[in-house]
């Protein structure tokens, strides 16, 4: 099967721009992309592509502004500093063929209407991720099937180029199943940028590079990766907003590690791992999205299986967690969610029963509380942008 990106143009989408469904001005409004898996599921999906949606100021209510572009498996985006442009993995499943790719598109700023640019191969099988550097000069992607990752240095035009830099890795797990082979699955860019985080959920290691965005290089650092227990799983992982600290899901243990994090040397320091699940719970679970709060006092991690986003509570002077709440998500299989730029919702995208669900953020106490529910087809991955 080969990944078929970008349709040549782009889809109008009905009531954009008209004010009707916007706040007065504009002021203070949010789009939220979404997306989606076209052809993979059971039963199979209906979604085309990549979704729009607005939410007003002060508002937990979203309104869909319909397809922003037509693409195959648009699983994982990322949004580019100036809010110009728009990247999308096209997530393959046949991880024999080595055929995934990725796209640029352009940003139509009032519509929030996508246009592609280009697309390149993702050089491996299953991207299902990817970050863009601190400078916006280089887009970072992990191709899990395959078990590798890639660095595209983007023009300033917005394309993407050829692949400057490309890591592929051996060796496996101690789960038979999930951990037969390497299975990349994030890279970040460290908050002073000299870094990049790789997470590699087959082999249980966080790889550490010298990023280079000039160069479009990636140099193992020394250390050149952390060792996580056998079999936890990495999947996600994030900084919190000062820097000091990062935290990472593991998606096989359903556990979250917390690390302090020295930025002179790009090194990690464990001081923490906690589950993610109640006590007694032992039924089927995979942690995927989790998330730091912009006011750095909580992490959010979504349970796939428990179908519920952990709560916790991070301690400013030392970074550790405690668990304030499991908060269920009303759907099943939260495969990813998004925070609005003020902090105050918090968006849930449930793959398996297809639906979007906006839950409010107590500001005092991280917990959650559920609103507007949308069906969406397949949802796999949700961004907020301001509308400028």
């Amino acid at each position: 099967m080969r990944t078929i990106c970008c349709a040549v143009g782009f889809v109008l989408l009905a009531g954009v721009g008209s004010g009707a469904s916007a706040s007065a001005n504009g002021k203070g409004d949010s789009f939220a992309y979404i997306g989606t898996y076209t052809d993979h599921g059971d039963p199979p999906p209906t979604s085309k592509g990549i979704y729009l949606y607005r939410m007003q100021a002060g508002s937990p209510r979203l309104i869909p502004l319909g397809l922003a572009a037509p693409m195959s498996n648009p699983s994982f985006l990322a949004l580019h500093p100036n809010g110009r442009f728009l990247y999308a993995v096209s997530e393959n499943f046949d991880y024999q063929a080595h055929n995934g790719t990725v796209s640029a598109f352009s940003v139509e700023p009032k519509t929030g209407r996508l246009v592609p640019l280009n697309t390149v191969s993702s050089r491996g099988a299953g991207p299902c991720h990817i970050s863009l550097d601190r400078t916006g000069k280089l887009a970072l992607v992990s191709n899990y099937g395959s078990g590798s990752f890639a660095a595209f240095p983007l023009r300033a035009d917005g394309r993407l180029a050829e692949a400057s830099a490309f890591l592929q890795y051996s060796g496996k797990g101690v789960d038979p199943k999930h951990q037969e082979g390497p299975h990349a699955h994030c890279v970040v860019a460290s908050p002073d940028n000299r870094f990049a985080i790789a997470v590699d959920l087959g082999l249980d290691k966080l790889l550490v590079y010298r990023l280079d965005p000039a160069k479009g290089s990636l140099e193992a650092n020394d250390p050149p990766f952390y060792k996580l227990k056998p079999g936890a799983g990495p999947r996600h992982f994030t900084f919190s907003p000062s820097g000091k600290f990062a935290y990472v899901t593991n998606e096989l243990a359903s556990t979250v590690t917390a690390f302090a994090y020295d930025a002179g040397p790009g090194r990690l320091t464990e001081l923490q791992t906690l589950g993610t699940l109640p006590a007694g719970f032992s039924g089927l679970n995979a942690t995927s999205e989790l998330q730091v709060h912009p006011s750095s006092k909580f992490l959010y991690a979504a349970n796939r299986g428990y179908d519920s986003i952990a709560v916790f509570a991070i301690d400013p002077a030392k970074g550790t967690l405690a668990l304030v709440e499991q908060a269920p998500v009303k759907g099943k299989w939260p495969r990813h969610f998004a925070m609005d730029p003020t902090g105050s919702y918090l968006l849930v995208a449930n793959e398996r029963s297809n639906n979007l669900v906006v839950f409010g953020i107590d500001a005092q106490t991280g917990r959650l509380t559920p609103g507007q529910e949308i069906k969406v087809s397949s949802p796999t991955f949700a961004m907020f942008m301001p509308v400028k």
